[in-house]
């Protein structure tokens, strides 16, 4: 199953119950990491999430490509869902189902889900979670939106528009400022839950333009699109009644 849509994740990839799994190797030249492959991410999961990422992080970065974000909902029974891209924040259908296929086996031994699940693999999409300080410096001059895990300067949650980063601190000039609260506030990205961008014009036409909306040239049918192969464990493949459109909003609470 393939999903675009301006709004979210660009691409799902899951895998289709049954039948045998294979890993695809790797050529150790072309996918050899580079220290943007391999910056650590500040924003990270916690529980089952967690555990997924630790077990699923090392088979994306032997692909090439960097872990965005793992989530685990309680949708349609469980799904796990799965965020990547290259380090220069592209990605691809291709990539959504070579990831697919090399994570699928790891999480079969490892076994971190106690349940049937759900596999979804995408790009992060144009309102894309950010988790490395240089997410916050590539996407500088554009508005976000960031939860906080305990409050700084007496606030959980901060809106603005992204100014790069000092050190250990996301920079933000707030929109939401009033009277007297101070518009330029620098927070530390340790105490960062979650931040994303905030979907606007401006930042579809700059997606577009930086050519990393994930759509390539001439984006294929879907049933063109070769599925990736079968695999043993207990994924259920794609969501079912799911159909191409605009990613859902993500309210869902995440599994712990």
């Amino acid at each position: 199953m393939i999903k675009s849509g301006p709004a979210g994740p660009l691409f799902f990839i899951g895998r289709d119950p049954g039948g045998t799994g294979t890993v695809r190797a790797a050529n150790p030249l072309m996918n050899e990491p580079t220290s943007e492959a391999t910056e650590a991410r500040i924003v990270v999961e916690s529980g089952v999430a967690a555990r997924v990422a630790v077990i699923v992080e090392p088979a994306i970065l032997d692909l090439g490509y960097r872990l965005v974000r793992v989530r685990v909902t309680g949708q349609n029974g469980c799904t796990v869902q799965i965020m990547a891209e290259r380090p220069d924040g592209s990605m691809t259908v291709e990539g959504c189902e070579e990831i697919s296929q090399a994570v699928s086996p790891v999480l079969d031994v490892d076994d971190p889900i106690q349940a049937a699940y759900y596999l979804e693999v995408s790009s992060p999409g144009i309102d894309r979670p950010l988790v490395r300080a240089s997410d916050f410096e590539r996407w500088a001059g554009h508005l976000a939106k960031f939860e906080m895990s305990e409050p700084v300067g007496g606030r959980k949650r901060f809106r603005g528009i992204l100014r790069g980063v000092a050190g250990k601190d996301a920079l933000l000039a707030r929109d939401d400022a009033k009277g007297d609260e101070e518009r330029d506030v620098a927070i530390p990205m340790a105490l960062i839950a979650e931040a994303r961008l905030v979907l606007t014009d401006a930042l579809v036409t700059e997606s577009l333009r930086r050519g990393k909306s994930g759509l390539p040239p001439e984006m294929p049918a879907a049933d063109e699109i070769a599925a990736p192969k079968k695999g043993r464990g207990k994924s259920l493949g794609p969501r079912p009644g799911k159909t191409s459109g605009p990613a859902p909003r993500e309210t869902d609470t995440e599994e712990e």
